[in-house]
């Protein structure tokens, strides 16, 4: 797959809001433990990176996933992994299920408004006792004429403080297992609705991570996204998309992360030359290279595949899969290769480690993709 002009000043647009509007400022929001998503989502509108597949009706831009795959690599060198996440999530996580199988109306009150970033968005999938086996759900909406009436807890939810919306999967039937579930838009102004705390994090900091609270919480039955009772199928496939971010915005941190490295290590004097003559060093940042270059290979191949109407649950799983492992390896690297600078927080490396641990956990355990991957080999996993 090659790359256009009009892919190159994409990206170009994407880096500029990067390193204008995000990068001087994250300082200053993991201190704070949030940045102000109603003040730099819109302004991520304005690039067009909260709607870049999503029908120009509703303010998106009507492009392909390839310019999904440029943005999300070069959120990935933002110098806090909160912000890209949060970004993630407005775009690639929250709404893709609405975009699909939405309905008019619901595109309107809701997709339109995360589009154009006046609206934040989050989805609300995993509870403190149900995390990757999503079959043991326990959120459980009940109808009552023509309202969900919906009582639980979700854990984890990033953007969960600032969400106006959540794409919540509930369980809307008696159903076990996979079987019976729905997802539906939870405004959070809703009564009944709260947050009941933010989570102290290791990383990703400036990021909110909230623990909700639905009790007896009233919405529209209209507000149900899709089929009601395929809900867990319908999250499913978007938890596919949200495991492409993952592989995505990898490329980015990872080029980025190894690009500082080896600067540092060309001016760092160590027994009188620079620490990049020592072949060791040079050697593993050439092989971490070659490993981030192999991996933007294969998100090519699952760019290509999606654009073509096809599977890629597999694919997606060897990218998210391997994003997760070869990032920490490039953190622990990186850090190392720093020395005792690199463990103090001044330095960029301390929370590039910090945040990026996160990625062999979130949206999927390497576990869960080792499970997936097993059973697409007819392995009894």
């Amino acid at each position: 797959m090659r790359l256009t002009d009009d892919h190159r000043d994409f990206r170009a647009s994407v880096r500029n809001f990067v390193d204008t509007e995000v990068n001087p400022h994250v300082d200053e929001w993991e201190r704070e433990g949030i940045f102000p998503a109603h003040e730099l989502f819109p302004k991520a509108a304005e690039v067009g990176l909260l709607g870049i597949e999503y029908d120009p009706e509703y303010g998106g831009e009507g492009a392909d996933h390839s310019f999904q795959m440029i943005a999300a690599e070069e959120l990935g060198r933002c110098d806090a992994a909160g912000v890209s996440m949060a970004i993630g999530v407005q775009s690639m996580m929250a709404t893709p299920s609405l975009a699909r199988l939405g309905t008019h109306e619901q595109k309107q009150q809701f997709l339109a408004p995360a589009i154009a970033g006046t609206s934040v968005a989050a989805i609300g999938v995993t509870e403190p006792d149900t995390g990757s086996d999503v079959s043991r759900l326990r959120t459980r909406a009940r109808r009552d004429g023509d309202d969900w009436v919906i009582k639980g807890r979700k854990l984890y939810i990033t953007n969960g403080k600032q969400a106006d919306w959540v794409c919540l999967l509930a369980r809307t039937s008696d159903e076990g297992g996979y079987k019976g579930m729905s997802q539906i838009i939870v405004p959070t102004d809703t009564p009944g609705f709260s947050v009941a705390r933010t989570l102290d994090k290791m990383g990703n900091r400036c990021s909110d991570t909230a623990e909700l609270v639905l009790d007896e919480v009233r919405v529209p039955v209209a507000n149900t996204i899709g089929e009601a009772g395929r809900g867990f199928q319908q999250q499913m496939h978007q938890f596919v998309i949200e495991r492409m971010f993952a592989a995505y915005s990898a490329v980015g941190a990872c080029d980025k992360a190894l690009a500082r490295t080896r600067q540092f290590v060309q001016e760092r004097e160590v027994f009188g030359t620079p620490l990049a003559t020592k072949q060791h060093v040079a050697f593993r940042l050439a092989e971490l290279q070659s490993e981030v270059d192999l991996l933007r290979s294969h998100n090519l191949v699952v760019c290509e595949t999606q654009l073509a109407g096809e599977d890629i649950t597999r694919l997606a799983s060897v990218a998210k899969l391997k994003a997760g492992r070869l990032i920490r390896e490039v953190a622990d690297a990186c850090l190392q290769f720093h020395g005792g600078m690199g463990y103090i927080e001044e330095t960029w490396t301390a929370r590039f480690m910090r945040d990026v641990r996160l990625s062999s956990i979130g949206g999927g355990a390497d576990e869960v993709m080792l499970q997936v991957l097993a059973r697409l080999d007819g392995l009894p996993a």
